[in-house]
C-alpha cells in the first residue's frame, strides 16, 4: 500500500512538472525565436516534442494521478462511478460542441492536445473534465458532513460545478488567446472574446456527469473526507489553476483571474480549512500488499473512516469522563 501512494504522489509531481516545462516553452521559449534557433539537435526535437504532445502529456498524468488517488481513498467501484460519467458526457457534450454550437458555442481545437475523437475533440480533453470535476465535488462533499439530504447533495454537486467552472474562467482565456492557442472561438463573445454561454455549458455539464455519480454513489455512501485525505486534491486543483492563472496574466487578462479566485481558488481552499481531521488510511492497510489494498479499498480506504474515527474519539471522550 506504502508503494501505491508513492506512485500515487509521484504521479502527481510529474503532473505537475509537465506543466512547468509546458509554462516554459509556452513563455519563455516560443516568444524568443532566436532561442529556438540556437537548440542543439536534442533541444530542438525536445522542443518539437512538447509543442506537439506536451499538452496531451500533463493532461493523461492529471488523470492517472485523480484515478489512482480515488482508487486509494474511496475504492475502485466509486472511482469508476465518477469516471465513467464525467469521461462520457463531457465527451458527448464537447463533440455537441464542436459540431452545433451547443452547449458552450461555436469554437474549434487546434493542435497540441492529442489525437481528437471524430476530427473534433482531442482524447485528453475529457480526461481534464474528469480530474476536475472529481475532485472538485470530493472537495464541495465537505458540506455533506451535517447530513446527505438530497438539497444538501444538490448544494455540494452545484458547489463543485461552480469551481470547476470557476477553474474555466481563468482557462478559457489562456489557452484561446494566448501567443500559442490551442482553441480558437468562431463565435467572439463579450466575455474577453468568449460567449458567456460557454459557462452556462461548463456549468450544466459539470453539474450533469456530478449528478449522476452522485447517485451512483449513494445517499449513504457519499464520500466526506478528512482534510488530510483533502490535502491531494486541493493541490492538484491549485496546481491546474495556477497553471491557466499565469498563462492569463502574461497576456495581461486579469479580470477572469479574480473572478476565478473568487469563485474557484478561494472556496477550495476554505472547504478544505472546513474539513475534519483525521486518519488518512487504516492501520491495516500498511499490513496489506499492494494488490490485497487494490481488491479491499472499498472497505479499507472508505470515505466514511473519516466519520468512524470522529465517533470513536467521541465514545472514547464520553467513557473517559464517566471514568472521571
Amino acid at each position: 500500500m506504502r508503494r501505491f501512494v508513492f506512485w500515487q504522489w509521484a504521479t502527481l509531481i510529474m503532473h505537475m512538472a509537465a506543466m512547468l516545462f509546458g509554462l516554459a516553452g509556452l513563455l519563455l521559449v516560443l516568444p524568443n525565436a532566436e532561442f529556438i534557433s540556437n537548440l542543439p539537435e536534442f533541444g530542438m526535437n525536445l522542443f518539437a516534442w512538447g509543442m506537439v504532445g506536451g499538452g496531451a502529456v500533463f493532461m493523461i498524468l492529471g488523470a492517472i494521478a485523480a484515478f489512482m488517488y480515488g482508487i486509494g481513498t474511496i475504492g475502485i467501484k466509486k472511482t469508476l462511478a465518477f469516471f465513467i460519467p464525467a469521461v462520457t458526457i463531457s465527451l458527448g457534450s464537447e463533440l455537441l460542441g464542436t459540431s452545433t454550437g451547443f452547449p458552450f458555442g461555436d469554437y474549434a481545437y487546434l493542435s497540441g492536445l492529442g489525437t481528437k475523437v471524430a476530427d473534433l475533440v482531442p482524447f485528453t480533453i475529457p480526461l481534464s473534465w474528469f480530474y476536475m470535476g472529481f475532485v472538485c465535488l470530493l472537495l464541495a462533499n465537505v458540506s455533506l458532513r451535517q447530513g446527505t439530504h438530497w438539497l444538501q447533495r444538490v448544494e455540494a454537486i452545484l458547489l463543485g460545478a461552480m469551481m470547476l467552472t470557476a477553474w474555466d474562467f481563468v482557462l478559457d482565456p489562456a489557452m484561446s488567446q494566448a501567443s500559442f492557442a490551442f482553441w480558437e472561438w468562431h463565435q467572439p463573445g463579450a466575455f474577453f472574446g468568449m460567449p458567456f454561454q460557454n459557462f452556462a455549458g461548463w456549468m450544466l455539464t459539470g453539474t450533469v456527469f456530478m449528478t449522476i455519480a452522485s447517485l451512483l454513489w449513494g445517499k449513504q455512501e457519499q464520500p466526506t473526507l478528512t482534510k488530510q485525505q483533502l490535502v491531494y486534491p486541493a493541490l492538484l486543483y491549485a496546481g491546474n489553476f495556477v497553471f491557466a492563472l499565469i498563462i492569463s496574466a502574461s497576456a495581461d487578462i486579469y479580470p477572469p483571474i479574480f473572478l476565478g479566485l473568487l469563485l474557484g481558488l478561494f472556496p477550495v481552499f476554505g472547504l478544505w480549512l472546513m474539513a475534519p481531521d483525521g486518519k488518512t488510511e487504516s492501520t491495516e492497510s500498511h499490513r496489506l500488499s499492494f494488490w490485497q489494498a487494490f481488491a479491499k479499498s472499498d472497505k479499507l480506504n472508505s470515505p466514511t473512516n473519516g466519520k468512524v474515527a470522529s465517533q470513536e474519539d467521541e465514545r472514547s471522550l464520553v467513557e473517559s469522563g464517566q471514568a472521571r
